[in-house]
């Protein structure tokens, strides 16, 4: 049986119903200050674009460069492309990312992969001649 989740003591359909005063209560700190002071345009244009996602409105892909915006209950099973300075890399909005920033799921640097070592990297492989 798969657990339920609870953020804060509120399952997901109490935190949906909430007053976004009330939601703003139990979000950290941090969070709750950036929400407070309001949002910028271009979230205001996302979160219209979330709004319409949900009623069914928006059939799109919805993309987005606000790597700041904080994921709330209304974006949860949504997939968004979140841009990382390169291309949009799609995330689906689960309910443990609740008070997360987006930006924190699309990572900006890529791992980095080493080959083999090159001819001359080490004391053994001087005596291997080049092809």
């Amino acid at each position: 049986m798969a657990k339920e989740f609870v953020y804060r003591g509120k399952k997901l359909e109490e935190l949906s119903n909430l007053p976004f005063k009330e939601l703003l209560q139990l979000l950290p700190s941090r969070e709750r200050r950036s929400l407070t002071r309001g949002l910028t345009e271009k979230q205001k244009k996302f979160m219209k674009k979330i709004e319409e996602a949900v009623k069914g409105v928006y059939k799109k892909r919805i993309k987005t460069h606000c790597r700041e915006m904080i994921v709330l209950p209304s974006m949860v099973n949504l997939r968004i492309g979140v841009h990382n300075g390169k291309e949009f890399v799609d995330i689906l909005i689960q309910p443990e990312m609740i008070g997360h920033r987006l930006g924190e799921f699309s990572l900006t640097r890529k791992r980095v992969q080493h080959s083999a070592p090159g001819v001359g990297a080490t004391k053994s492989s001087v005596v291997v001649k080049a092809k």
